[in-house]
Parts: structure tokens; C-alpha cells; sequence
């Protein structure tokens, strides 16, 4: 299983057109996806100004677009292994490959808490 951050707008606004495609697609040609242990670390360092973010679960076994595992260009996020890598999507992922989407807020101590049923 695979992870992507994003908006509870953004997964409705892929569930009228048929597919998600993050703005990174275009500027960057992948997608961004995290592991489990990559979420809070990426969450933290990338969406510092966020109360809430919306967790695709992704099944990479279902999805139509290639997956490479990079290592990220400029480094990764505090709280990530120097020799980590990342799955990065390299076009839209298609609808039925997210198995579930789950929201993850901060908690009293501004952090990042996923949610048990991961």
C-alpha cells in the first residue's frame, strides 16, 4: 500500500471526473506518494499551514500508471531515513486503485496523528 496527501476537495473533485491527477503531475510529471512511516514526516514538512489532510490509500498493484521508487531530489523530509525512497506515480491514478481514503488532523500538540484503521 502506497499513500498520497491531499484535500477532501480535491478526491471529490477526481471522483466527478473520473480520475486523480495532483498539480505535481504537471509541474513535476509523478505524483507524490509516501509509505506509512513517510506520512507524518511529509505532512508535517509539506503542509505546515494545514489542519487537516485527506490519506488516498493506494493499492500500487492496481494501478494503471508506472510506479518508480525515487529518492526525493532535494532530500527527505526531516524525520525520514537519509537512504529512504518514495513512490512516485508517473500519471493520473485511476479511481479504482485507492482502496480507501481516510482524513488525518493534528492533534493538541499541532502534530500529525494518522488514523488507527491505516
Amino acid at each position: 500500500m502506497i499513500y498520497h496527501l491531499t484535500f477532501r476537495t480535491s478526491w471529490r473533485h477526481a471522483l466527478a471526473i473520473g480520475s486523480y491527477a495532483a498539480d505535481s503531475l504537471k509541474t513535476e510529471g509523478f505524483i507524490h506518494c509516501s509509505t506509512q512511516s513517510q506520512l507524518v514526516p511529509v505532512a508535517m514538512n509539506f503542509f505546515a499551514t494545514r489542519r487537516k489532510l485527506t490519506i488516498l490509500a493506494i493499492d500500487e498493484s492496481k494501478l494503471t500508471a508506472p510506479v518508480k521508487w525515487e529518492k526525493p531530489s532535494g532530500g527527505p523530509p526531516p524525520g525520514v531515513p537519509e537512504d529512504d525512497t518514495f513512490p512516485h506515480v508517473y500519471g493520473s491514478i485511476n479511481l479504482d486503485a485507492v482502496v480507501k481514503t481516510l482524513d488525518m488532523e493534528r492533534n493538541a500538540d499541532d502534530v500529525f496523528v494518522p488514523p488507527d484503521n491505516l
